[in-house]
Parts: structure tokens; C-alpha cells; sequence
């Protein structure tokens, strides 16, 4: 992807997180810069500690940067109000990797689903429509809305709960998705499933998709670009083939050498 002429939909200078007191604090995030662009999937790479759900936090916009400033399409992102925080929360959401903490358990799925409608302008919508519209959406995740209706999230399976995460995307259509650690706790056929239906979603909106993940592996089969992040830093980046096959960092090299048979491409067309 020939970027040298875009505007990045997400970019970030001297990006800098630090918890603590003036005395005792710890630098999560280190002076990073970045460009993402529309339509591309990145992934941050990095292990346990490396500041990299840090980073996602800050760019949701779900804890405050130290030092430095994130872009949103072309222009410095402003979140000094409820307004404008629900405003930039449209064009850009989540999925995390323990489902059970993404929704408040006392909503009944219908009213989890119904909201994305309002969120996306659509609260005025017949209800025949809104029925639609999230029948559509649980079709797109293999679920069946009918068997759905009426339970709370808690009643459903983990991997019903990492779907209903997706649906939710699928009705929202943010310009921007973070995926962290999407697929760390499911199997490994829900896992290419998963991912499979997120890069439809990407393919189907051009939407960009910024992976979190410690699984240089992962990185590799989806991804457009990848950075390597190492105690605050992005140590490396560049593309998949640039990042993975020709690693310049000593990290990046460890990273890859815990990873068996990474040359081997996924064939997730394979996975129903």
C-alpha cells in the first residue's frame, strides 16, 4: 500500500504515557509516532508489559496521553467534551479479548444490538427495520438472533460473546477498529473464524483494523504493516514482509523464533 501521498486516518507525535508521581512513575508509552492509514490493518506487536494496550487505551481515548498528541482523519483529535468523545467514539471502536468484560451484563442482547442502531442514527427506524438490521448483523457472525433474543450476555458461550462483539462492529461501522487480543482466548478454529470475519468487515468498509496482539505470527498472516513494541517503543516497523522476513531488531528476531513454521501462509477460506 503506496501511502506518501495520504492523509492517515489515526496518527500519533511523541505519544507518551506515564503512571505514577514525579518521584515514582513508570513510562508506559515512550515519544512514539505513527500513521495509519484507511482501509490498512496494522499490528502492534510486543510482548506482556511492552505498553501496547497502553497505547490502544490512549488511542480510544479511555485514558488521558502525558506528553504529545493523537491525529484523527487530518486534524488534532478533541475529546474536551461528552459531546465530542461520543462524536470521535463513532468513528472508532473496540473488540477486546475477554468478552465477558465488554458488556454490561444487565442488557439483554436485544438492547446491546439496539443500541449500535441509535449510535448510527438509526433510533427513529421502524422496529421491523431495527429487527432486520440486527438479524442481518448476527447472520454476518454465524448466529441466529431468534435464539438470542431476550438472554443476557452472560447466558450466551464465549465464543457467542466474541461473535456478538463483531455483530456489534457490523452495525456501527466504525472508520477505525481496535482489535485487542482478539482471539487469545478461543480455540483454534474460532480463532481463523474470527479473524476471517473482521477482515471481511475491513474488505466490506475499508476499514482500518489495528491488531494488539503479542503473536508476531498472527501479525504476519493479516496484516499490512506491523510495529514492534519493546518497553514503550517502537523498536521497528515497515511492512508484514519487511518486519518479518528481513528483521533488523534482535527483539523482533526473538519474537519470530518463538513462532514455528511462520512462513506458512493460513488458508482461512477453509474455516465455515
Amino acid at each position: 500500500m503506496n501511502n506518501k501521498n495520504l492523509v492517515p486516518c489515526l496518527s500519533g507525535r511523541g505519544v507518551t504515557k506515564i503512571f505514577g508521581t514525579t518521584k515514582i512513575n513508570t513510562i508506559a508509552v515512550d515519544h512514539i509516532d505513527f500513521d495509519f492509514y484507511k482501509g490498512e490493518v496494522i499490528s502492534i506487536v510486543g510482548e506482556s508489559g511492552s505498553g501496547k494496550t497502553t497505547l490502544a487505551q490512549m488511542i480510544l481515548g479511555l485514558i488521558s496521553v502525558t506528553e504529545g498528541e493523537i491525529g484523527f482523519e487530518g486534524k488534532k483529535r478533541d475529546l474536551s467534551s461528552r459531546k465530542k468523545k461520543k462524536e470521535y467514539w463513532r468513528g472508532i471502536q473496540a473488540v477486546f479479548q475477554d468478552p465477558f468484560a465488554s458488556f454490561n451484563m444487565f442488557y439483554k442482547v436485544d438492547a446491546v444490538l439496539l443500541d449500535c442502531i441509535n449510535m448510527r442514527g438509526g433510533k427513529h427506524l421502524p422496529k421491523e427495520k431495527k429487527i432486520e438490521l440486527i438479524t442481518e448483523a448476527c447472520r454476518f457472525v454465524n448466529l441466529k438472533f431468534a435464539e438470542l433474543t431476550n438472554k443476557y450476555p452472560f447466558e450466551l458461550s464465549g465464543g457467542q460473546m466474541q461473535r456478538l462483539m463483531i455483530a456489534r462492529i457490523f452495525l456501527l461501522k466504525p472508520k477505525i477498529l481496535i482489535a485487542d487480543e482478539p482471539t487469545s482466548m478461543v480455540d483454534a478454529c474460532s480463532r481463523a473464524t474470527i479473524l476471517d470475519m473482521l477482515l471481511k468487515l475491513r474488505d466490506e468498509n475499508n476499514m482500518t483494523i489495528i491488531f494488539i496482539t503479542h503473536d508476531i505470527g498472527l501479525a504476519y498472516y493479516v496484516s499490512d504493516s506491523v510495529y514492534i513494541m519493546e518497553q514503550g517503543k517502537f523498536v521497528e516497523h515497515g511492512s508484514a514482509d519487511e518486519v518479518i522476513l528481513k528483521p533488523q531488531e534482535n527483539y523482533t528476531k526473538r519474537l519470530i523464533s518463538d513462532v514455528p513454521k511462520i512462513y506458512e501462509k493460513w488458508d482461512l477460506s477453509t474455516v465455515g
